[in-house]
């Protein structure tokens, strides 16, 4: 991820005379009510709360803009007032597309032609666009990320790559700044949105008034990235009914003592044939996708159990602890011990009847 610029001075003007910041908060019925209000609260405190140190931009000037001003009804049903109509919006310095509620049919394009046309010519006046999650689908039909990198919702990320086969879709990272002035932005799953804001009131205002906004919140930069908060699925649409086969039997039986050539003996195929098929249909190795069904195994029991690191380790199919650590940081980006921490419910959020129990 791109570290936000540790200068506190404002990159839109000498800050002879510090001005705010003009942002276009975009409101319309995809979007999330609870990314758009949470982005506008924080930006806005940063003027509230005054925040802004001498010499740097005096905070942010949001709008709520849509199509038209009223009340618009956002993808929970949940109305929403747009202040300003995008016809009358000429210029902006920064313009956020708020994560949107994709349907089970996906995202379908030519929609929002009129906000289309708006964000492209935005951009073209020099606008910062920037998508929090799932709203770089709106923003991929301007074409400004064709070519580029983008983050999204890490279940959103075969949609997005399917819709925009051009974008390089990076799932893992919670966010990413691109384009030539660095006038892209895109952050990751859910909540990473928390990272977009910060990284824009330390470009901006700078990293003291981050700090003290993180504080307030109490927000926290996603360091670690979103590999720990991703679940593994094997690919199973690649129509090769023995390698489906081949996988149902890994799921049951990823910790016996050599899975893959116990999979191979379960199968009708050579093991050259096996292997060869396995990669295209799934794109892993058969081991590689054995490791990650029993990492994925070892994360809920960290999540859910009291067994030590070295019992977790035996169970999932590692007799050697060591081994078994180094992997599971290696696939996750956090040691076993860190992810427990991070992922397990805390004592007090806990029923007092329902300890935690081993499975």
């Amino acid at each position: 991820m791109t570290q936000p610029d540790p200068s506190p001075s404002c990159r839109l003007t000498s800050c002879a005379t510090p001005r705010a910041v003009h942002v276009s908060l975009l409101a319309f019925p995809d979007a999330v009510v609870s990314t758009l209000a949470g982005i506008y609260d924080v930006m806005n405190s940063v003027a509230l709360l005054g925040l802004a140190p001498e010499g740097a931009c005096a905070g942010f000037d949001i709008d709520i803009v849509g199509e038209a001003v009223g009340l618009v009804d956002l993808a929970s049903g949940v109305p929403i007032s747009v202040q300003r109509a995008i016809d009358t919006v000429e210029v902006t310095d920064i313009v956020i597309v708020p994560s949107v509620l994709l349907q089970p049919g996906g995202w379908k394009k030519g929609r929002y032609p009129e906000l289309v046309n708006w964000l492209k010519k935005m951009h073209a006046r020099g606008a910062i666009l920037c998508s929090a999650c799932s709203g770089v689908f709106l923003l991929g039909e301007t074409g400004v990320f064709d070519g580029k990198d983008a983050a999204v919702h890490f279940d959103y990320a075969q949609a997005l790559q399917a819709a925009y086969p051009t974008i390089t879709v990076h799932p893992e990272r919670v966010l990413v700044i691109s384009g030539v002035r660095e006038e892209l932005l895109s952050s990751g799953a859910s909540m990473s949105w928390h990272d977009l804001v910060l990284y824009l009131i330390a470009r901006y205002t700078g990293v003291t008034a981050a700090h003290q906004i993180a504080r307030q919140f109490a927000l926290q930069w996603h360091q670690d990235g979103l590999t720990p908060y991703m679940v593994f699925e094997g690919r199973t649409d690649h129509g090769d009914a023995e390698i489906q086969s081949a996988q149902q039997w890994l799921s049951a039986h990823f910790a016996v003592a050599h899975p893959v050539e116990e999979v191979i003996r379960h199968s009708r195929l050579a093991e050259r044939t096996f292997k060869r098929r396995f990669l295209k249909a799934t794109g892993l190795t058969p081991m590689v996708y054995v490791q990650r069904l029993r990492i994925e195994d070892a994360k809920r029991r960290l999540e859910r159990t009291d067994a030590s690191i070295e019992e977790i380790s035996w169970r999932v199919g590692y007799e050697d602890g060591a081994f078994f650590r180094r992997l599971f940081k290696r696939i996750t980006g956090l040691a076993p011990g860190a992810y427990r921490k991070r992922f397990r419910m805390p004592d007090f959020a806990m029923p007092v009847s329902k300890a935690p129990q081993e499975s």
